[in-house]
């Protein structure tokens, strides 16, 4: 008897010791609230794990199923069963990067979530829409919620829920906004939320000329002083609701919207996107010039024209138009 012990205790070793995961690329999922079984069940049928007889054994063993934590584990080549066991008991979890740039709401943001994290997008969705919630733990409306996003890469663990990855989103933009942001914002007469509002609006209207940005902040301010209408055709489009559209048409600009800015003064109630750290940042160094009109340059390189006058912009207008039903766009 004693024999056929020792030889089962060497038996034990070897199975333990016997590498069982084969590259560095290996990743294992525990889900919040799934049960050890089913854990244990799903993870066998993946074959990321071989043998995987030896780990269930090692799991059985050291007792898993007492501290089994939700997360996303990466396991390195030539771990053995054992190894497993412990770096999972241990909650050696591996963080997501996760990034984001230029997306314009709430559900484009919710869908790039669900494609890297554990949480329901559309509990995401849900929770940026209520009013109790975003006051309470993000100081802000629903229709104002939008400018905690700050795009950027963040390490974020991968089971995160909707209300955690609200918070971090919103700590990250609390960190963003330091003294001397605060201060240029006021000094333009600006809160928080209006900067980002108003950054939208310049990187709707340039996405790719970064030095123009200053000058698109300067203009709108320009107009916002002098209490005229900003004509942002980009608001008109957020509005209407179809991100498609590439020549803004009269039909267009009848929309009854609080975004539509041919008709109503002022910044629009909310942003029309997530702005960029630089965007924001150019908008509180905007450019101090004294122009109020802009129209894409008629060579379509995706730059401005600007203007001082009205006559001005009318032929820069003109031979934009031109241009654009030369190039066939409707």
């Amino acid at each position: 008897m004693l024999l056929m012990g020792m030889m089962g205790s060497c038996g034990y070793v070897e199975m333990f010791s016997k590498q069982v995961v084969e590259n560095d690329t290996t990743l294992i999922y525990v889900r919040t609230g799934q049960t050890y079984p089913e854990f244990m069940d799903s993870l066998g049928t993946t074959g990321l794990i071989n043998p995987y007889a030896n780990f269930r054994r090692a799991a059985k063993t050291y007792k898993l199923n007492e501290s089994l934590k939700p997360g996303r584990y990466r396991l390195k080549t030539g771990m053995t069963a054992v190894d497993v066991v412990k770096h999972l008991r241990a909650g050696k979890r591996e963080p997501v990067k996760f990034s984001f740039h230029y997306l314009r709401t709430t559900q484009n943001m919710a869908g790039k979530m669900a494609s890297k994290l554990e949480a329901d997008s559309a509990e995401l969705v849900r929770l940026l829409n209520d009013e109790s919630f975003t006051k309470e733990k993000l100081g802000l409306t629903p229709v104002l919620a939008p400018v905690i996003f700050i795009p950027n890469t963040y390490e974020i663990h991968w089971n995160t829920s909707a209300e955690e990855f609200c918070l971090r989103m919103k700590k990250e933009y609390d960190s963003f906004w330091t003294e001397e942001r605060k201060a240029k914002a006021q000094k333009l007469g600006l809160s928080q939320a209006e900067v980002s509002i108003l950054a939208s609006l310049v990187q709707a209207e340039q996405s790719r000329v970064k030095d123009e940005w200053p000058i698109i902040a300067g203009l709108y301010l320009n107009r916002l002083k002098k209490g005229m209408l900003l004509q942002s055709d980009p608001t008109v489009i957020f509005a209407v609701g179809d991100f498609s559209i590439k020549r803004v048409l009269f039909r267009h600009l009848e929309i009854d919207s609080p975004y539509n800015t041919y008709k109503f003064p002022g910044l629009p109630p909310g942003p029309i996107n997530m702005p960029e750290p630089g965007v924001i940042d150019a908008v509180l160094d905007a450019q101090k010039h004294n122009y109020i009109f802009m129209c894409a340059k008629a060579d379509l390189s995706g730059r401005h024209s600007f203007a001082v006058t009205l006559a001005e912009h009318t032929r820069n207008a003109n031979a934009y138009q031109q241009a654009l039903n030369r190039a066939g766009i409707r």
